[in-house]
């Protein structure tokens, strides 16, 4: 059944197709100059989601700026060239009381939309209320709320830590869990959809055909 779908996809897509059916990968990006989040969770039929890895890039305060954002840069493009993620998910900064914080984070921000982009990988930004909405059902849920709900629904023994590596896994998650995340296009790309995009696309629509598409709710730990 997969094969018609897979046929069309880049190389490494095809493998994740023609092996496990219709995947779509996403990596979360919890921006940071000090903590920057990084999960990559992959996603397929039925909004089944697996995670696949979650790590924290970090600096010292003490640094220089320039060096820290270089070395921000490397671990986003490294993780992008290992990882090979479909869609990347930014979370959208603020303005904040702490100008000197709210700049790095910016920053960072930034550095990652840059990597996905060069790398031609779609990008996406969610606000902090966005992705706390979509994981626990309450948008001022507070980081323990947030942790535990990636925990359950990524069917984790332990709640991911620090804080950072489980809020970009919530980012990956929310934009797995978005109406319609992969048959629409991301405004910033200018309307087109990625091989990859287009068959999960295409699979979703056929499992909603059949009745088998389940609602966007938090599953309970042990259910991928």
């Amino acid at each position: 059944m997969h094969g018609g779908l897979c046929v069309a996809l880049p190389r490494h897509v095809r493998r994740r197709c023609e092996s496990n059916g219709v995947s779509f990968r996403i990596l979360g990006v919890d921006p940071g100059l000090t903590r920057c989040g990084l999960g990559l969770v992959e996603a397929g039929r039925g909004r089944s989601l697996r995670l696949v890895d979650v790590g924290v890039a970090r600096t010292g305060a003490d640094e220089d700026p320039a060096q820290r954002l270089l070395h921000i840069a490397d671990e986003l493009e490294a993780w992008i060239r290992r990882l090979e993620p479909d869609a990347v998910a930014v979370e959208r900064v603020f303005a904040q009381q702490n100008v000197r914080t709210v700049t790095g984070t910016a920053q960072v921000a930034g550095l990652a939309m840059v990597a996905a982009t060069r790398a031609g990988v779609p990008v996406a930004l969610h606000t902090p209320s966005e992705v706390k909405a979509a994981v626990t059902g309450n948008g001022r849920a507070d980081k323990a709320q947030v942790q535990e709900m990636v925990r359950r629904i990524l069917g984790l023994e332990q709640r991911p830590q620090p804080a950072d590596a489980a809020d970009a896994l919530a980012l990956a998650i929310t934009h797995a869990w978005r109406a319609h995340a992969v048959g629409q296009v991301h405004g910033a790309q200018g309307g087109r959809q990625t091989p990859a995009q287009q068959a999960w696309a295409r699979a979703e629509a056929a499992a909603r055909t059949g009745g088998r598409t389940q609602r966007v709710t938090a599953r309970p730990a042990g259910r991928g």
